[in-house]
């Protein structure tokens, strides 16, 4: 589990979590965020404003993204850290898969799949949950 290339999975996957968890953060305060919003398909940009107009959804996600960003660039309670990702790198899959499939999902096909590597990975710490 501490292989080199386990390293740079859990440090590439953490760190485009804080970027894009940070991006959802700053747009409480502000606008927009530090990156570029790509002009969104009508139905995707009907539900992201509608998740947007709860006034939680996003935040939520934004700072749990952040949080497992960090928990996976410090190694701490990284199997706790993917669980809690699981839910989300799917939302982000099944979002570009139905609502936005020409832009964004290389990214969702990366977070996923980094996801599903590094669980893999830690798969024996998994192992109790299913028996």
């Amino acid at each position: 589990m501490n292989s080199n290339f386990t390293k740079i999975i859990r440090f590439v996957l953490g760190l485009i979590l804080i970027v894009f968890g940070a991006n959802k953060l700053i747009m409480i305060f502000m606008e927009s965020g530090f990156l570029p919003q790509p002009k969104l398909p009508e139905d995707a940009g009907k539900f992201m404003t509608s998740l947007g107009n709860t006034g939680y959804i996003l935040p939520i996600v934004g700072a749990l993204e952040v949080y497992v960003g960090v928990l996976l660039i410090l190694k701490k309670w990284v199997p706790f850290s993917l669980i809690l990702l699981a839910p989300i790198s799917v939302n982000i899959l099944l979002f570009h898969f139905f609502l936005d499939l020409s832009g964004g999902m290389v990214g969702a096909l990366l977070v996923a799949t980094l996801n599903t590597i590094l669980i893999y990975k830690h798969w024996s710490q998994f192992k109790p949950l299913f028996y």
